[in-house]
């Protein structure tokens, strides 16, 4: 006599829906970290100048500027599980362009395509992991989810690195696509919500309705705000920090160190942002004590020639960057109705992707105007006016948490 098996409870099927919905991601993000350090050695190999170098880089952008919004639409309407597993196609897509097809047009159609799949793998499964709970559960598990993708990020450069001294660029892209496969199957276990399908127009999903949308919610307000200079600070440490400590005749070995230790303490922090947030005394004081961190960290590293010092303020930026990603999802996950969620996050994404995209020039600009000391001087006090007109605008200080 067959038995059944009892249905999961509530609670088992959020800890599988987890579990499976980070470690898809954190597949993910191996490639798209280790493309990072592929692309730029399989274009200097094609003979790419610097401007067609920028070029190929820049495409991995250009899709999710376009598309963050109505992939929203797309993810109520087919579920996380479904956009997730089609994500995960779409990467291998992208990869074995790259792999058969040699030369600049598969290498760009490849980045168009995985920098659009990465886009949906992501607004998939924040969707899956926004809808798991609430409150300090809800921070909970964004502040670990954070932590796998961080972990995704370490792996990916250095499995890079390792393959292109082996075998240089000729099996690269298969392992990669070996890395998406897996992704795939993973998200195959995703059930419950995860399946859950939500009838939503394209009118309700478009851009109109998001741009209405942040300007009624104040918690979406928030929460692109944060994420935005969040966004901002990485983009001028990941961009110039190693042209910076170059300039200053460091070794490439400490440089490693110092790029290493922001992630390192992002990384190791974000376990405990739900702890941090009780201590700190609700979201509002973490909101202000993660970007005054950014602030500190970027406006004075420019100021110091010394290693130590550098590295101090490394673990700031490793701070503030690492509360204010996981902190800009939790806010806007709680601060919109489950139907227009995911909507709302492909807005986080656009925004998010739009000032990756823009901050390396904005600061380009700064330091051909002033030079590096000025460049970071100013970014961070950018940051820290921010910061201020933040604390005004949101009356901070009055209400324990922005719901």
């Amino acid at each position: 006599m067959t038995t059944l098996a009892p249905p999961d409870s509530p609670e088992d099927e959020a800890a599988r829906n987890f579990f499976s919905a980070c470690l898809a991601l954190t597949l993910c993000f191996v490639v798209y970290s280790m493309l990072i350090v592929v692309v730029p050695v399989y274009g200097l190999q094609l003979g790419a100048s610097p401007l067609v170098l920028g070029v190929v880089l820049s495409a991995q952008y250009l899709l999710p500027l376009l598309l963050a919004i109505p992939l929203g639409g797309v993810v109520s309407r087919y579920g996380g599980r479904a956009t997730l597993i089609a994500g995960a196609g779409l990467m291998v897509a992208g990869l074995l362009s790259m792999h058969l097809w040699y030369g600049y047009a598969g290498l760009v159609l490849g980045q168009l395509l995985v920098g659009l799949a990465h886009l949906q793998m992501v607004l998939s499964a924040q969707t899956i992991i926004s809808n798991l709970g609430t409150g300090p559960r809800l921070e909970k598990y964004f502040g670990w989810y954070a932590t796998w993708l961080s972990g995704g990020q370490v792996v990916g450069p250095l499995l890079a690195g390792a393959l292109l001294k082996s075998s240089g660029t000729d099996y690269v892209f298969l392992v990669m696509t070996g890395f998406a496969l897996v992704s795939g199957l993973v998200a195959l276990r995703l059930t419950g919500q995860a399946r859950e399908r939500i009838a939503i127009t394209r009118k309700q999903a478009g851009f109109r309705a998001q741009w209405q949308l942040m300007r009624a919610n104040q918690g979406v307000q928030l929460s692109v705000l944060v994420t935005v200079l969040g966004m901002f600070a990485l983009g001028v440490y990941g961009s110039y920090l190693p042209v910076y400590l170059e300039s200053l005749a460091i070794s490439p070995l400490v440089i490693g160190v110092l790029v290493s230790l922001r992630a390192g303490v992002s990384m190791l922090i974000r376990p405990f942002m739900a702890n941090m947030i009780a201590l700190a005394g609700g979201r509002e004081n973490t909101v202000l004590f993660s970007l005054a961190t950014l602030a500190a960290g970027i406006a004075l590293l420019g100021m110091s020639e010394q290693v130590i010092l550098m590295g101090l303020l490394a673990v700031l930026v490793g701070i503030g960057s690492g509360l204010t990603q996981p902190l800009s999802m939790v806010i806007l996950a709680e601060s919109v109705d489950r139907q227009k969620r995911a909507g709302a996050l492909g807005m986080r994404l656009m925004a998010n992707r739009a000032i990756h995209f823009l901050a390396p020039l904005m600061f380009g600009l700064l330091l051909q105007l002033g030079g590096f000391t000025l460049a970071f001087g100013i970014s961070g006090l950018l940051i820290a006016a921010a910061l201020v007109l933040t604390r005004h605008r949101f009356n901070m200080g009055s209400d324990p948490d922005p719901k």
